[in-house]
């Protein structure tokens, strides 16, 4: 059986968005800034991966309830280092930024234990996955949604989620073979949702900060966005698991959780687009344009 919120908890939810003044309904901005601690949770650092760049740090939370091989594959490959020998060798307009060992096959480099290649972990079993449901609908699954904190989908009929390309979710690359990715090449969607690309590669996870450092990279001249010339490559100074550094070194991120009346009451003011600025507040709203809140702790 699926594991939802029931329809009763979804009114409530949804009622919560309406306000006492008739001429302030609610807005993202709104919603934000009623929030409450509650509403909010930490990262767990074993799931947090920490990449750095020149430009800064991006912060990637992996998601193995949905991939737990490659997400335990990837934590094992930052511990032995080979992330720090990796570069950005794609960055593909309105689509992916990639990055990993160009020289792999030459020098493997440390992995850690970490498998050389695994199974597919394109979709998994919807049993026991809580999930928040979007009513909106959607082309691409029977069911959207958002379960563990990620944009989500599901089919009854199969009883199959899995996790669906939004904006700067993370990916492993792979061959033509299902079973021919290990984690060690990563890309981050950059661009308008490929969700024609969902139940075709791994999705590991998604990027919770920095993702600008690598959305404004050049473009790469090659076929699929790959860079040429080596020169054009960006290197990764160092990939660490959030675990393994002292808690002083620690972001102190908090996402929105994706399973209360907050969130809920996110993605009705996301439907109904009250700002100012906005003539036609449309009514509807796909997965992909409903924003995962991410900030920085106060205390």
């Amino acid at each position: 059986m699926f594991k939802t919120l029931t329809a009763a908890a979804l009114a409530t939810a949804l009622s919560a968005t309406t306000t006492t003044r008739a001429d302030a309904p609610p807005t993202t901005a709104s919603v934000l800034a009623a929030t409450t601690a509650a509403d909010w949770r930490r990262p767990d650092p074993e799931r947090t991966l920490y990449i750095d760049l020149d430009a800064g740090r991006v912060v990637i939370e992996l998601a193995p309830d949905f991939a737990p091989r490659h997400a335990g594959n990837i934590a094992a490959l930052a511990r032995a280092g080979w992330f720090d020998q990796a570069r950005v060798v794609r960055a593909q307009d309105n689509y992916v930024v990639q990055w990993g060992r160009v020289d792999a096959e030459q020098a493997p480099g440390p992995r850690g234990g970490a498998a050389e290649s695994l199974p597919a972990e394109f979709d998994r079993s919807a049993d026991g996955l809580g999930f928040t449901p979007l009513s909106d609908g959607d082309v691409y699954a029977p069911e959207v949604g958002w379960a563990a904190g990620f944009p989500a989908a599901r089919d009854p009929d199969t009883g199959r989620a899995w996790l669906a390309h939004c904006y700067g979710m993370v990916g492993a690359g792979r061959g033509l073979a299902a079973d021919s990715s290990d984690g060690g090449q990563l890309y981050v969607v950059i661009g308008h949702a490929p969700r024609h690309l969902d139940r075709n590669i791994t999705v590991v996870g998604r990027v919770l900060l920095g993702i600008e450092h690598l959305s404004v990279l050049p473009r790469g001249g090659g076929p699929l966005g790959f860079h040429e010339d080596d020169a054009d490559h960006v290197p990764l100074r160092a990939a660490r698991m959030a675990a393994d550094l002292p808690e002083s070194e620690r972001l102190r991120i908090e996402v929105l959780r994706t399973d209360g009346a907050a969130f809920a009451q996110l993605v009705q003011a996301r439907r109904h687009r009250h700002e100012e600025w906005f003539i036609d507040p449309v009514g509807r709203v796909e997965l992909c344009n409903v924003p995962l809140p991410v900030r920085m702790a106060a205390d």
